[in-house]
């Protein structure tokens, strides 16, 4: 069949995934093969002390990025698209977004990014003795209560992003269960939250009054394959403002960044792990067994299909870096020179393996917003030197790309040297591998373990999505979903492994130890910029 009849028959699945600086839309065919793509640019709001994004954003976002796909489908294929075999939707994970019975919002979405629940994240990790960190929905929950907000006694739900354009879409409350895994800890056991910590939770808040209880206002958890709810006649023409879509299509459960992320490359087996570079950056290890303590700076979440996952989350990743990418661009402009932004990056970052690999001294810190994994609630961007350091291009650009990874690394350390957790073989994803061999080799030293970048490592989160929509519709019987990667989208597929070389990885501990002694410094710039 060729690609446009299987396009208008409704043979593609459709993934969405919502990034923090763009919506991006991938359709694919059974093989996981992409054949069409779309997206949005968009940037969360900094209102009243909240990193946001209006339901506008959303919304427009949405329906531009499914727009640009459809252009996409129609330059390449002139065909016209009215179903699809199956669809997903994935968001970057963790936030709030509660609702009263009228469904209405109720506060503006307060992201992941935002790191305004120190109280309630701690208290939660005591009371539970788990790591609750400060960006999951029931620190943001929590907090709400402590500050006394009057907008919680009318709560009779609340979600993930992924999980609101699900439920407009489809009606359906319901998470997959990675994704849930960011709002509540979950029980790898029952494949759900875990109950004893909901009655723990009920009994902290039972002097409230409330009217609900917390089981009663988080959404169903679904695993991968699963199916997860019916597009509504509403919901398409919500997605679709040419009105084309037709309603009924099946939807998989919706799914978190992280869970995509591990989808995308084929890193859902024990001992697998993948760390994914963008705006922010998080890596996640497979883990073979529970970990002895709990570490603030380990996240415990889950595959899509439940396993239990080790994860370093660290809000600030490439923004510095390409924010210093976009000034040498201006300065290329002011001699006349018109260079594309793809050419720049490739310029830049190889310029970076040039350098010193201990970077010669410098620093930098990459602190857009606050960074809980090094305790900072606010951040302030900044590069330091001493005068007699080896002040060159090469090492201040191999500063930033070792900067975008520190915080990972000091996370990543603990698992490694403290609990003896092993991994394989690492696959990186996300904007800092793009330019070929440069994030990876700094990865590979960062980690001091191979990292692999298969060839759709570019496609993302979308495509992600897009496969485990596929998986609801295309598994067999009993088949997993590691077994349905390996065997029907993966095979034959290696991707670029690079080990990681020596004097990289003794130069990135050398500039470790220079970063972490340095913390007092980026301190100093946040209090004296306040």
């Amino acid at each position: 069949m060729d690609v446009k009849q299987l396009i208008e028959e409704g043979k593609t699945y459709l993934g969405i995934e919502f990034g923090s600086t763009r919506i991006k839309a991938v359709m694919i065919d059974e093989k996981g093969t992409p054949l069409a793509a779309g997206s949005h640019e968009w940037e969360n709001r900094y209102e009243n002390g909240i990193w946001t994004y209006s339901l506008e954003d959303i919304w427009g976002g949405l329906q531009d990025c499914y727009q640009d796909l459809l252009r996409d489908v129609t330059n390449q294929y002139q065909a016209t698209v009215s179903k699809f075999s199956s669809i997903g939707f994935s968001a970057m994970m963790h936030g709030y977004l509660a609702f009263d019975k009228e469904d209405r919002l109720l506060v503006p979405f307060r992201t992941w990014r935002n790191t305004i629940t120190e109280e309630a994240a701690g208290k939660l990790t005591k009371e539970f003795n788990y790591n609750i960190p400060q960006r999951w929905s029931i620190s943001h929950l929590y907090q709400a209560i402590l500050n006394k907000e009057d907008h919680v006694k009318d709560v009779t739900f609340f979600t993930t992003l992924a999980g609101y354009i699900h439920w407009r879409l489809t009606d359906k409350k319901v998470l997959g269960v990675g994704d849930a895994s960011g709002m509540f800890p979950i029980d790898i056991h029952t494949g759900s939250y875990d109950q004893k910590m909901i009655n723990r939770f009920n009994e902290l808040v039972s002097s409230e009054g409330f009217k609900w209880k917390l089981q009663d206002i988080l959404p169903e958890v679904l695993s991968a394959g699963e199916a997860a709810g019916q597009l509504t006649a509403e919901g398409a023409a919500l997605l679709d403002t040419s009105g084309k879509l037709q309603a009924g299509i099946p939807l998989c459960p919706p799914e978190g960044d992280a869970g995509t992320g591990m989808t995308a490359t084929n890193s859902v087996g024990v001992r697998t792990g993948n760390v994914s570079a963008g705006t922010s950056v998080f890596a996640m290890i497979v883990l073979e067994k529970e970990l002895t303590k709990v570490y603030p700076e380990i996240d415990l979440v889950t595959t899509p299909d439940g396993a239990l996952v080790g994860m370093v989350h660290c809000n600030n990743c490439t923004s510095d870096l390409n924010a210093w990418v976009n000034l040498f661009g201006e300065f290329a402009e002011s001699f006349g020179i018109q260079a594309n932004k793809n050419q720049l990056f490739s310029v830049l970052y190889n310029k970076a393996l040039e350098g010193d690999t201990d970077c010669g001294g410098l620093i930098s810190y990459n602190y857009f917003s606050g960074e809980p994994v090094t305790g900072f609630d606010e951040g302030a961007p900044l590069f330091v030197r001493r005068a007699d350091d080896k002040f060159t291009l090469a090492n201040f650009m191999r500063t930033h790309l070792y900067s975008s990874l520190a915080t990972l690394k000091a996370g990543l350390d603990l698992m490694f040297k403290e609990e003896d957790v092993k991994v394989d073989e690492m696959f990186g994803h996300g904007g800092l591998f793009k330019t070929k061999g440069v994030g990876q080799r700094i990865a590979a030293a960062a980690m001091n373990t191979p990292v692999s970048v298969m060839e759709t490592a570019g496609e993302g989160g979308a495509w992600g999505i897009a496969l485990l929509a596929s998986y609801m519709q295309n598994k067999d019987n009993e088949e997993s979903l590691q077994d349905f990667l390996n065997n029907k989208i993966f095979v034959g597929q290696t991707g670029s492994k690079m080990e990681p070389v020596a004097e990289d990885v003794e130069g990135f501990d050398k500039f470790m130890k220079r970063y972490m002694a340095g913390l007092a410094i980026e301190h100093a710039a946040v209090d004296a910029l306040k």
